[in-house]
């Protein structure tokens, strides 16, 4: 079969098709023949070598993607001819998956396969970190990076979970594409969104890809018994913490992973997702696509990512 390698860490110009072997399939795998995957930051950070895939994953990048199954184990609920769509800890970028069939989940009714390989990274990110913050309804919710992949599933889903949202994107067109996926307060971030978040009272909950450069005004942002949670490191792995400000608050930071979840972890994480989110999709939580390259163009899908310009997320197709 055919697979996107990275030849070695450097830039969207390593990336190349070649053929390679099908995984190896144990006795709880399926396996999916890959019409779309979808692209993702981390895609990028393994290509730089700094993401490197978890021992038993292919080498190659891919988080989740969507298709048709071609094999199942004899004790899954799965049928070969089944439409589905995956969490991977790796290896999407290809024309088949090898995936434990508790990562599986059904192409949501009325959606293509495109706009399923864009949903399944991003909700699971989305649920898995609002329930560790412990988001309820009626509690407000700042998501950094509204127009990406994540920050566009945030917004919805914390929508229908009864929460008040705060997006920031960069321009204010970003902020008004999010305000239009429901964002109740939507702030370009170029323009500064410290004083309007302090002035809208501040946020209970905050989704954060942005790392060390915003740690100090998030916590500054956060209500007493705020939880905020960061998902990124886009800039910057390192930052100054007031302990003082952060105690007076009593508040929560916290940091969490997907990939690197053992597999009872992140099958429960799908699960969730499958009970909260689905029966959602398409009318209260729908895909945003940005654009769709072929498999053998990873490498512009890569560059389309880096650019700054995608608003909500970029999908290969196979």
């Amino acid at each position: 079969m055919k697979a996107t390698l990275v030849t070695s860490p450097g830039g969207p110009e390593v990336l190349h098709l070649a053929d390679v072997a099908l995984p190896a399939v144990g006795a709880h795998d399926a396996v999916m023949r890959i019409t779309a995957a979808g692209v993702n930051r981390a895609d990028i950070l393994q290509r730089q070598g700094r993401y490197p895939a978890p021992a038993g994953a292919p080498a190659w990048p891919g988080l989740e993607a969507a298709g048709v199954l071609e094999a199942t184990p004899a004790s899954s609920p799965w049928h070969p001819g089944d439409r589905v769509c995956a969490l991977l800890p790796g290896g999407g970028y290809a024309e088949r998956a090898v995936v434990d069939a508790s990562l599986l989940l059904p192409v949501p009714d009325g959606v293509f396969d495109v706009e399923a390989a864009s949903l399944v990274e991003a909700c699971c990110t989305v649920v898995s970190n609002l329930d560790a913050a412990g988001a309820r309804a009626g509690e407000t919710l700042l998501v950094h990076g509204g127009s990406g992949g994540v920050g566009t599933a945030a917004i919805q889903i914390a929508k229908a979970r009864g929460m008040r949202v705060i997006a920031t994107a960069g321009g204010a067109e970003r902020a008004a594409r999010c305000a239009a996926l429901g964002a109740d307060v939507a702030l370009d971030h170029r323009s500064g969104w410290q004083d309007e978040v302090a002035a809208l009272g501040g946020a209970d909950v905050i989704l954060d890809v942005v790392g060390a450069a915003y740690l100090g005004a998030n916590v500054a942002a956060l209500r007493t018994g705020g939880r905020l949670v960061v998902i990124g490191m886009q800039k910057g792995a390192r930052g100054e913490l007031d302990l003082g400000a952060l105690v007076a608050k009593r508040a929560t930071v916290m940091g969490t992973t997907l990939r690197a979840r053992p597999l009872v972890e992140r099958a429960a994480i799908v699960a969730r997702v499958h009970e909260e989110v689905w029966p959602l999709i398409p009318r209260r939580v729908r895909p945003v696509i940005h654009a769709t390259f072929p498999l053998a163009r990873a490498s512009d899908a890569h560059r389309a990512l880096e650019s700054g310009e995608v608003f909500g997320k970029v999908v290969l197709t196979v």
